[in-house]
């Protein structure tokens, strides 16, 4: 090819030279001619080289591509060949006895979260109450000074192609003791039609956006007062949960629960250990390739008998109904989708408790209690470059006032709506550890408090992914 470009040019030039002899040319004008040649010629050549070594690559890659075929048809085929073997040894080792052990015999992935933390309070938590409040469940301030927050360590894994299984097993530090604890073990569906999933065990509650989210996953130290009040921190219980992921062009998720109603807000497993249920939707969606949004609404039924909430020395009493309605929306923005660079998360919730029932006091003194309580939070994380984030959060209760019975008694709120303004600071030196600093100005107790918070959060091993 190379020859018959550099002929077809020699052609040319002798042509133009032919007629330009014949206009009797100067020797200036040969030499310009001379030069031009030079310069084609050069840049002809560099185009055929550039072809070729292009060519040479191309064909290089096909060579390695059908290598790499070669040898997966090899691996599939020795494979195929391995499972048929498996399969007719299998009868004769059924006869004799000896049992053949499958290949996900122990196959868990496996991880530790580490949490710690130092707390300064001006006032004394141990007092801590919210007039009107009484607080159950595990919702509380967190302790001050150094203290081990949950350890947790997490084991997941499929258990064939139609199950998957998860187990959580905090290590906590109470009364100078440690103790291990089964915080959630379930096991769920991987194959039912129609986008349905069953989940079966223990588990946090699909209700509202932060229940269901491990604590170390949460943008503060401590959760907002409506889930402290309503919800006792978190709802855990044991029971079944059912989801319907829909085929629509948003997501759409529909979910309902039948658990045993032995924790808050529940409580005495009444209904033969079916003491509350609970249904949730959650619908959300992208706007352009940087913005993303999801929003829900869910409602708890809980049936409680002897509940106690208050003082753990000398706790308040509750049978009755709980109904718990929660709307919750997120919005979240990172510039082309790209999170590490920089994001931005605003994120709010509003609880309504409606509560009948009678509530008894230590003394013995009994009384009809229905009320109706309100309690919201907004929170907005920014993350204006990689590692850092600052956050900011105001969180409120709000009640009805109940009848005279419980002037001068827990039940009975204060002046104000309990209330607490939240900013925090968090740095991350990868996704596997963060060090956050947190002040709270906490206005919900009978005095008002400033509270300084330092937090670690680890992880090793197998880390599922978060949610939206």
């Amino acid at each position: 090819m190379k020859c018959l470009l550099q002929s077809v040019l020699l052609a040319c030039v002798a042509m133009t030279g032919t007629s330009t002899f014949a206009a009797e040319p100067q020797p200036n004008d040969v030499q310009v001619l001379r030069e031009e040649l030079n310069e084609l010629r050069n840049e002809y050549e560099t185009r055929i080289a550039d072809l070729e070594r292009r060519l040479n690559v191309a064909e290089q890659s096909a060579r390695e591509a059908n290598n790499a075929a070669e040898l997966a048809q090899n691996e599939a085929r020795e494979a195929k060949e391995e499972a048929a073997s498996s399969a007719l040894s299998a009868p004769a080792s059924r006869a004799s006895g000896v049992s053949v052990a499958p290949d996900n015999s122990f196959n868990p992935a496996i991880g530790v979260i580490f949490q710690g933390q130092a707390w300064a309070y001006g006032e004394d938590p141990e007092s801590y109450a919210v007039p009107g409040f009484p607080l159950g469940g595990e919702a509380g301030p967190v302790p001050e000074g150094f203290s081990l927050a949950e350890t947790e360590l997490n084991i997941s894994a499929n258990v064939d192609d139609k199950f998957t299984a998860w187990l959580t097993l905090p290590v906590v530090y109470e009364d100078g003791e440690a103790a291990v604890e089964i915080e959630e073990a379930w096991v769920e569906t991987l194959a039912l039609p129609a986008g349905l999933s069953l989940r079966l065990g223990r588990s946090y509650s699909n209700i509202g956006y932060l229940n269901n989210q491990h604590s170390h996953s949460w943008d503060f130290t401590d959760q907002p007062l409506p889930y402290q009040a309503f919800l006792g921190g978190q709802y855990l219980d044991d029971g079944l949960q059912l989801r319907w992921l829909a085929p629509t062009p948003v997501y759409l998720e529909l979910s309902g629960e039948l658990v045993r109603g032995d924790r808050y807000p529940a409580g005495g497993a009444v209904n033969s250990g079916v003491g509350a249920y609970t249904l949730s939707a959650r619908s959300g969606g992208d706007v352009g390739i940087s913005h993303s949004w999801l929003a829900g609404f869910s409602w708890l039924h809980a049936e409680a008998e002897g509940r106690e909430s208050g003082d753990e020395d000398d706790p308040l009493g509750f049978d009755g109904e709980t109904d718990l309605y929660i709307a919750s929306f997120v919005w979240k923005w990172a510039p082309y989708g790209n999170w590490r660079e920089r994001n931005f998360k605003l994120q709010a919730e509003y609880l309504w408790r409606d509560e009948d029932g009678d509530y008894a006091l230590p003394d013995g003194f009994a009384a009809p209690w229905r009320v109706s309580q309100r309690g919201w939070y907004v929170q907005a994380v920014f993350q204006p470059f990689p590692q850092w984030r600052f956050g900011a959060r105001i969180d409120q209760l709000e009640t009805d006032l109940p009848s005279a019975h419980w002037v001068d008694t827990p039940l009975f709120p204060g002046s104000g709506d309990p209330k607490r303004y939240s900013m925090m600071v968090d740095w991350s030196n990868s996704e596997f550890s963060r060090l956050r600093f947190q002040y709270n100005r906490d206005e919900s107790a009978a005095y008002d408090d400033d509270q300084f918070g330092l937090q670690y959060i680890h992880s090793i091993g197998a880390h599922g992914a978060h949610t939206f």
